[in-house]
């Protein structure tokens, strides 16, 4: 089973992500070595993007919430994946209590939650 193994989506912008973390496909695990299961749920709050791309977003939240414990890396992470995937200019902002009001480009604006967090991600400029 990968990092992002299972996936679904349950009505209401809802995405509920499962990750085995140390878990390896070619080996069995031992009773001594259990796999550690995580659920990060994503609550999509506002999005003017294409679902796949609102899918991508969260993905790579979570491999930056794994790499990172700092907001402002977990940012700078998920705009610099964007920004080499969907080219320049992506902006991040993450955290449990800011405001904001941006523009936009069109198609390229998600707000989300995961867990306890907030992921503001938009293309402008």
């Amino acid at each position: 089973m990968s990092d992002e193994a299972k996936r679904s989506i349950s009505g209401g912008g809802v995405l509920v992500t499962k990750s085995n973390v140390g878990a390896s496909d070619d080996r069995k695990q031992s009773s001594a070595s259990a796999t550690v299961l995580t659920i990060k749920k994503a609550i999509i709050k506002s999005a003017d993007m294409k679902t796949y791309m609102q899918h991508e977003a969260i993905d790579i939240a979570i491999k930056a919430f794994e790499k990172h414990a700092v907001e402002k890396d977990v940012a700078e992470y998920v705009k610099k994946e964007f920004d080499k995937k969907y080219g320049a200019t992506w902006h991040c902002i993450v955290g449990r209590n800011f405001g904001s009001y941006v523009t936009h480009e069109t198609n390229h604006f998600v707000y989300f939650y995961l867990d306890q967090k907030a992921i503001l991600l938009f293309k402008s400029g």
